[in-house]
């Protein structure tokens, strides 16, 4: 090779090995750029996706907590069910799958099929649901098929076991388990629980090697003061009284005037939470706190609680309403019968609006528009009945007199079921208005904590309150309610007969039709609101319509509790023992009745028992089981007795107890045994 050819070839190779070099030098810093850019930049991304890779995570859904009535029995439970599920990133052909899940399921529909294949599809995925909450047979068909990228989820399913039972009460989940309506939206987030957590790793093969589990929190239990005993008769007593009266619907309410415990809240027609989505909307409002309704001559307590309170009448003051009617400009207010002179008290015994209207107008605007929102109209009165309504009622500033006028005999304001009982109440436990409530307490594991009564404000005084009692109690011996007498019971009430608005305009045909009253008059167990819509037999008054079933539920719930007697209590049967016997002749003192307390059997006149410190229905509870009459006087503990303990009573007679409210802020609820 001459020199020249040598030098031209070195320099080839010089520049040829330049050119390598320099492509190696450009490739090793891409390379060390994309690891500082891995390594650097992208760090976190790079450990999360690894830590996809390798590790699964699951939630394990919470146990909902129970709903319980106050005596335990269960209203509400969550049960086992299987849902069924995808993995779209590790599936393939969505079409054959899907057909494949329905054959499984066995009642697809063409739409829910389309649903299947759109939800396979999603490849980018990982996660998917196909159908909710199956059945067992359902999801083991699926299951047996062993499809690829169909696995099987354990969902709990909101399950009613007395189906329609309180049903606007308890509410309804969603698919989620998420409360919709009810007790199960108010109190969603303390039954929900906590969810837990379970980490799994996986190998290159996608097998499990460990698992590290947070194990999920219960949620709490409910315990409503719903007893479903009551409940039962409620709606039992409701549909009947419907049907009889061809209405459209009804609501019942039974409360504790004292602690404001709803023990029964009825509506029909109900629903089944169990299958709410096939109801109307409509059906499943909750007409007792939801629904607004014209309260008619029930209001005319309000009325006459204010004009005594303020000292503007008096029970014996008269008034002449034997024209029938009484004008204002164009407008004309009639009685549906006519009286002569009324009293303040026939005026609610008859139930009269032109009496009723003088007293409102005896009242004034302003004191009446107090003592309206004294008892608790046109508020809402508790946060645990979602969607309560405040009702309808005008501004002070807005009242003509003729708000006042018709506001008198309980027109031209709205209130719901709830309100009218609420209020009613206060009369009966002495002038508080206590907030109503429906859950009674709050079970967690293994404690349990109380809601506690809550005294909202005083709406009168207790003298008025006893004066209103009485007049309430010739409502139903001799004015518009006798149907609503109980035997053995003194009953304190007010019907009302409201004309129901129907295109802008008073109908002639439809009507709100209700009672409200409480028993024992004197010693109140429970408030009782009958309001039946439309009722097309005959009948539209609600001493004919309502009271007679305000009668039947009463009956049965003094019965269900045991409650003595307070109207001429049957005195024990006396028997002369065998006189075959050695022993001398004795009395025994049976029950007379299935219904009637049991009766200890002595020997001779009994002694008189030391009841003092106890509740009225306990002491009452000792005399009666020897024979003896208990008349109370006030409420709470008994302070002071007569005869004394000790005394030797004769059968039949009546020992005289004295309560106050010592210590105790509240009676004690109804018994729970």
């Amino acid at each position: 090779m001459s020199e020249p050819d040598s030098r031209t070839w070195q320099k080839t190779m010089r520049d040829r090995v330049l050119i390598a070099a320099v492509l190696f030098a450009v490739w090793a810093l891409a390379i060390q750029a994309r690891l500082v850019w891995l390594q650097v930049y992208q760090h976190d991304a790079m450990l999360s996706e690894a830590s996809a890779q390798k590790n699964r995570t699951l939630t394990l859904d919470p146990r909902r907590g129970d709903i319980v009535d106050r005596r335990g029995r269960t209203l509400a439970i969550s049960v086992d069910a299987v849902s069924i599920c995808a993995i779209p990133s590790q599936t393939e052909h969505p079409e054959a799958l899907a057909d494949a899940v329905c054959l499984g399921l066995g009642n697809c529909t063409a739409q829910e099929r389309d649903l299947f294949v759109r939800r396979l599809s999603q490849k980018e995925r990982s996660f998917a649901w196909l159908r909710r909450q199956t059945t067992m047979e359902e999801s083991a068909r699926v299951a047996a098929l062993k499809l690829p990228g169909i696995f099987m989820k354990p969902e709990p399913r909101r399950y009613y076991p007395n189906r329609e039972l309180a049903a606007h009460v308890l509410g309804y989940l969603g698919t989620d388990n998420i409360g919709l309506a009810g007790v199960e939206l108010s109190y969603n987030s303390k039954m929900r629980g906590e969810p837990g957590k379970l980490l799994v790793e996986v190998d290159s093969k996608k097998r499990a090697f460990s698992r590290v589990e947070k194990p999920p929190v219960q949620g709490d239990t409910i315990e409503l003061t719903i007893d479903s005993y009551l409940q039962h008769i409620a709606e039992r007593e409701l549909e009947a009284g419907v049907a009889e009266n061809r209405a459209v619907g009804g609501s019942v309410i039974i409360m504790d005037p004292r602690t404001g415990e709803i023990l029964a809240m009825a509506n029909f027609p109900s629903f089944n939470p169990n299958e709410y989505q096939e109801y109307p909307s409509e059906q499943r409002m909750n007409p007792a706190v939801q629904g607004i309704y014209e309260p008619g001559s029930t209001f005319k307590v309000v009325t006459a609680s204010a004009a005594m309170e303020e000292h503007v009448f008096t029970p014996t003051d008269l008034f002449d309403v034997s024209a029938g009617q009484i004008r204002f400009g164009s407008r004309v207010v009639e009685d549906t019968h006519r009286h002569g002179v009324l009293s303040f008290t026939d005026v609610l015994v008859k139930s009269s609006n032109v009496g009723a209207i003088k007293i409102g107008l005896g009242v004034g605007a302003e004191r009446l528009y107090r003592y309206v929102r004294r008892f608790g109209f046109g508020e809402r009165l508790s946060v645990e009945f979602p969607g309560e309504t405040p009702g309808l009622l005008a501004d002070e500033g807005k009242w003509s007199q003729s708000t006042l006028v018709s506001v008198s005999m309980g027109y031209e304001i709205g209130v719901t079921p709830l309100q009218m009982a609420t209020a009613v109440s206060s009369v009966a436990n002495g002038g508080m208005l206590v907030q109503p409530r429906i859950v009674r307490a709050l079970r967690h594991v293994d404690t349990r904590t109380e809601v506690a009564p809550l005294d909202l404000r005083r709406s009168i005084n207790r003298e008025t309150a006893a004066e209103l009692v009485t007049i309430m109690e010739q409502v139903v011996e001799r004015g518009t309610a006798t149907a609503a007498k109980i035997p053995g019971h003194t009953v304190a009430g007010k019907t009302g007969t409201a004309s129901k608005i129907v295109g802008r305009r008073y109908s002639k045909t439809d009507y709100h039709s209700s009672f409200v009253g409480f028993v024992p008059s004197r010693q109140p167990a429970f408030t009782i609101l009958v309001v039946i819509d439309s009722p097309h037999a005959g009948k539209i008054y609600g001493g004919a319509v309502a009271a007679p079933i305000f009668q039947r539920i009463g009956e049965a719930a003094l019965r269900y509790l045991s409650v003595a007697p307070t109207l001429n209590p049957l005195p024990p049967v006396l028997v002369r023992a065998s006189a075959t016997e050695s022993a001398p002749a004795e009395l025994i003192h049976t029950a007379t009745s299935a219904s009637a307390p049991q009766v200890d059997v002595v020997t001779g006149p009994p002694t008189v028992p030391d009841v003092r410190g106890l509740g009225l229905r306990e002491a009452a509870r000792r005399l009666v089981r020897l024979g003896l009459v208990a008349r109370p006087t006030g409420d709470g503990i008994v302070i002071d007795q007569d005869p004394a303990a000790g005394t030797s009573l004769a059968p039949g007679r009546a020992c005289r107890l004295w309560l106050e409210r010592v210590g105790l802020p509240l009676p004690p609820s109804p018994p729970n045994q």
